[in-house]
């Protein structure tokens, strides 16, 4: 199960794709306060929104596309950082409301990626060709969150609505 939820963390990440590294690793490990965990996360996701806004040599045309972006993978960053910080702040919890929290944050998830791929389209469709072949090779090198250099995974891989995966000396160095 904890596996699972790495798994997912890291695939929230750009919402999390485009947006942070995954949230277990953005979490402090000791008892820190919550807004010194909450601003690891948002930092997190700045980093990733900025390397996105670099790797796809995105325009002054196209800010205004970008920005609607941006703000959904903060959005989605926000929305995760407060599942993940309940979900660690749970103790004693039952199997049950284990469970119970696991869907929770992948229902999050989901809709989440679906609001990044709703934001991505207009981005998308206003990029040249050399951009569309960059965000190409970007997302699909490790899907919106970045999993497979993360992780080893391969989640998120598909069309539109894909995130960049970070250099792996990118996402050493945050965790």
């Amino acid at each position: 199960m904890k596996k699972a939820l790495v798994m997912l963390a890291t695939a929230v990440s750009m919402g999390g794709a485009f947006a942070q590294a995954s949230a277990p690793a953005a979490a402090p490990e000791s008892t820190a306060s919550a807004p010194a965990a909450k601003a690891g996360y948002a930092r997190n996701v700045e980093d990733r929104i900025a390397y996105l806004h670099s790797q796809l040599k995105i325009t002054s045309a196209q800010e205004t596309q970008w920005k609607a972006f941006a703000d959904v993978m903060r959005d989605n960053g926000e929305t995760m950082g407060q599942l993940f910080q309940q979900r660690k702040a749970a103790a004693n919890v039952s199997a049950l409301d284990d469970m119970k929290q696991y869907a929770q944050i992948a229902q999050a998830h989901a809709d989440g990626m679906k609001k990044l791929v709703d934001a991505f389209d207009p981005l998308y469709s206003s990029m040249s060709p050399e951009q569309k072949k960059l965000a190409d090779a970007t997302f699909h090198r490790g899907g919106p969150e970045g999993g497979a250099h993360h992780r080893g995974g391969h989640h998120g891989k598909g069309k539109a609505g894909k995130a960049a995966a970070e250099p792996a000396s990118d996402a050493a160095a945050k965790q």
